[in-house]
């Protein structure tokens, strides 16, 4: 008989484990006096993981929906394969890429993208810092692939994996990794990411593989000290205050532009 591996079993191995590198780069940052951490951020950023976990919870039949519902329109019908996997896990990347990419220049994507870039710190608490709406609109970038034909549970594990991997991106405790830096985002490329220097704004948005940056131009190596947070300087330690800010200014933006 095949033996199942609980999910929530599985999903509790997988929070204890994130915690406990939170906990090892806590350590790591004292001992070494790197101050990657400061207590009301970090505060800050478990309070919006929290909310952000909720919104999961709120939104995923709404998520899943979406998608079955584009399933059923589907043009071709691809069997389930590990390569059909793969070749979603890769597209999926591809997507993010500009997902992402446009997440930073077209004003109503950055209101929802902004929370994250607002750390004036890297660190594995920083990866969570994401908006609680955000599920409201990044199901509908994958809509292709359904259309496409791509079963509706391979893409939502491949961007499930994409945001983990992504996890590991947002520390300084890891340097560059030599070969691999241009090939798929790293810690250095990503810390680049974050950077409100003019040299990196902009740059390296991929989420596993940073060949679509090679591609379309916007791959930066780190060079210089990165300055993190966004050009505006310091947001707010108030959870709300990070999640709405970026719709505030939007807002803002569109009445001072009709005036």
């Amino acid at each position: 008989m095949e033996t199942q591996f609980p999910q929530s079993q599985y999903k509790g191995g997988v929070l204890l484990f994130l915690i406990a590198l939170i906990l090892l780069e806590v350590i790591w940052s004292w001992r070494n006096d790197k101050k990657a951490y400061q207590i009301k951020e970090t505060f800050a950023n478990l309070a919006v993981l929290f909310g952000f976990q909720f919104s999961k919870f709120l939104f995923a039949g709404y998520q899943l929906a979406a998608l079955g519902f584009f399933s059923d329109l589907a043009i071709f019908e691809i069997k389930k394969s590990l390569w059909t996997f793969l070749l979603t896990f890769v597209l999926a990347d591809f997507i993010y890429y500009w997902f992402h990419r446009a997440s930073h220049i077209w004003k109503p994507l950055w209101a929802f993208h902004l929370i994250h870039h607002s750390s004036l710190f890297m660190n594995l608490t920083t990866a969570y810092r994401l908006n609680w709406l955000s599920a409201i609109i990044s199901p509908l970038f994958f809509v292709p692939l359904a259309i496409i034909g791509f079963p509706p549970d391979f893409i939502v594990v491949s961007y499930a994996l994409n945001l983990l991997y992504q996890f590991f991106l947002h520390t300084e405790f890891v340097g560059k990794l030599g070969p691999l830096e241009g090939i798929i985002d790293t810690p250095s490329a990503h810390r680049v990411h974050h950077g409100s220097n003019p040299l990196y704004i902009d740059k390296n948005f991929g989420g596993v593989l940073l060949i679509w940056d090679r591609i379309f131009g916007t791959y930066q190596p780190e060079t210089e000290k990165v300055k993190y947070g966004v050009t505006t300087g310091f947001v707010s330690n108030n959870p709300f205050v990070l999640n709405f800010k970026g719709f505030i200014d939007l807002i803002k933006g569109s009445m001072k532009y009709k005036g």
